[in-house]
């Protein structure tokens, strides 16, 4: 793909993302949306471009006021986890995507969890807020970018066909 392509398509999906976080959904929404994103862009823009969504999209979250304030702290952790998704994800594409989104979605599961547990002081309900929960909207989108990225294809492939 050339720079010209990736560079719109990267834009392109960040602002999907970002439309994503500001249309004021529930987190039990947005979360696995955001994730799905962030598993789709693996596989439009490769590693690089899904890790700049990853590392952009919290900032913009707080900055928009869709992150409260009293997570702040945790954003170089919610980076750390969206890059080892992506990472992690990227590594198994193409050999076995299931295992690939378990193993995602557990490394995020772990690091927020563990930023959580022992690094930054939060009140004990927002705590669990980025342990548990992270771990089913990580695997949720997931396995909800699998279906959208064969919708995709089918589309594309359509298009080249016909």
């Amino acid at each position: 793909m050339n720079y010209t392509k990736w560079i719109t398509r990267t834009g392109l999906l960040l602002a999907l993302t970002l439309v994503i976080q500001m249309m004021g959904f529930p987190s039990v929404v947005t979360g696995p949306l955001v994730n799905m994103m962030l598993f789709t862009a693996v596989h439009l823009v490769g590693w690089l471009g899904a890790s700049l969504i990853g590392g952009v999209t919290p900032w913009l979250a707080l900055v928009r006021g869709i992150l409260p304030p009293p997570l702040a702290p945790l954003i170089p952790f919610i980076i750390a986890g969206n890059i080892i998704l992506v990472s992690a994800y990227y590594f198994m594409l193409g050999r076995n995507n299931y295992l690939g989104i378990g193993l995602a979605a557990l490394l995020k599961f772990a690091i927020l969890s563990s930023g959580v547990r022992f690094l930054v002081k939060l009140p004990p309900k927002v705590a669990q807020m980025m342990q548990m929960p992270q771990l089913l909207t990580a695997l949720t989108g997931g396995f909800l970018a699998l279906v959208l990225v064969k919708l995709l294809d089918r589309i594309f492939t359509k298009q080249n066909t016909g």
